[in-house]
């Protein structure tokens, strides 16, 4: 196992750079999730780490080596990818031991690995089978276990779940999540979805146009947003903002002299008699979604905003309602800057 150190690393096409200078650390052992919107250079940043993309600036250190100039097969890493890129024609075993037949690695050795690989991700049973008589998951598992079978220093993970359906994006996280608890290894893993940033992080690495935004795990990017973008894309739904327009004299007492906007989460609202709290709004769209309901409201001025209730009976729609907030989990921020403010 190995940790890796990122000193300012970055990467541009001819005149256009695609990711800034990055400094990054990540500790042996440690899961760590890059995330930010399409376009962000998060997937560029992994394949960076992989070798197959080269760095036009910085070092990139893996355990205790300096790795710029080492091809990819010798960096100690392991890649899964969105696709499966399964050899159609060749049974699981085939597929899982195909790169350390390639390698030359001895055939009792191979056979060992491949079936603690196939054990590991309960997969043993499908060894036999060819890629087209196994289910997205199976398929997926049986990529991850290509990716075990080298014995890596660090997984690399490249949006793995995109291309399954609902329910089996929930199933292979928490296998992935368990690989990792039993495994050990140093994983990085990129994805779009917060959902899936919060669950299977140590850590949390928010990218937008090549930089980074904030590092944290995902409570803290939860409770202590740096700005106005992290607050919004950490968080499901994301957050609402308002400025003194929007609020009541009450909502316009939470913002201090050098903040001139309100961060609310739609979970911390609660509705409350009309002509008080912190914002009056008014319902037009409720959704419910069986243990909580989403109800999209807008402001007297106009401006949108979501509330999230467990109590959606008591939502009147069309007609002017009051919510309110605990002052200890509002946010603040400088709309100039989008930063927060303390």
């Amino acid at each position: 196992m190995a940790g890796l150190i990122l000193r300012n690393v970055a990467k541009s096409y001819e005149a256009t750079k695609v990711i800034e200078s990055i400094d990054l650390e990540i500790k042996d052992g440690e899961f760590v999730v890059f995330v930010g919107p399409s376009g962000c250079g998060k997937s560029t940043l992994l394949r960076m780490i992989a070798g197959l993309e080269e760095i036009s600036s910085g070092t990139i250190t893996i355990g205790d080596q300096i790795v710029n100039e080492v091809a990819p097969a010798k960096r100690g890493v392991s890649m899964v990818f969105q696709t499966y890129a399964l050899y159609p024609h060749m049974t699981v075993y085939k597929n899982m031991a195909f790169g350390l037949k390639q390698a030359k690695t001895p055939k009792d050795e191979i056979d060992q690995r491949v079936r603690n690989a196939a054990e590991i991700l309960e997969i043993s049973s499908l060894l036999d089978r060819t890629p087209k008589a196994l289910s997205g998951g199976q398929r997926q598992r049986v990529a991850i276990g290509r990716a075990i079978v080298r014995e890596p220093e660090v997984f690399l993970f490249d949006e793995p779940l995109s291309n399954l359906d609902a329910a089996l994006r929930v199933q292979t996280r928490i296998e992935i999540a368990r690989l990792h608890e039993r495994l050990g290894t140093t994983m990085i893993y990129v994805t779009h979805d917060q959902v899936e940033a919060m669950t299977l992080a140590d850590k949390i690495v928010v990218l937008r146009d090549g930089n980074i935004e904030q590092i944290g795990s995902p409570i803290e990017l939860y409770r202590n947003p740096s700005n106005m973008f992290v607050a919004q894309f950490i968080g499901s739904p994301k957050m609402n903002f308002f400025d003194s327009d929007d609020l009541t004299d009450a909502g316009r007492a939470l913002i201090n002299s050098r903040a001139d906007i309100l961060g609310i989460r739609p979970e911390h609202f609660i509705v409350v008699p009309t002509g008080s709290g912190v914002i009056q709004g008014k319902p037009n769209l409720v959704e419910p979604l069986g243990e909580y309901a989403l109800v999209h409201c807008e402001t007297v001025r106009g401006s949108p905003f979501i509330v999230k209730t467990t109590d959606p009976e008591n939502i009147k729609k069309g007609s002017v309602m009051s919510f309110d907030v605990d002052p200890a989990v509002t946010h603040r921020f400088d709309q100039l800057s989008q930063g927060r403010i303390v």
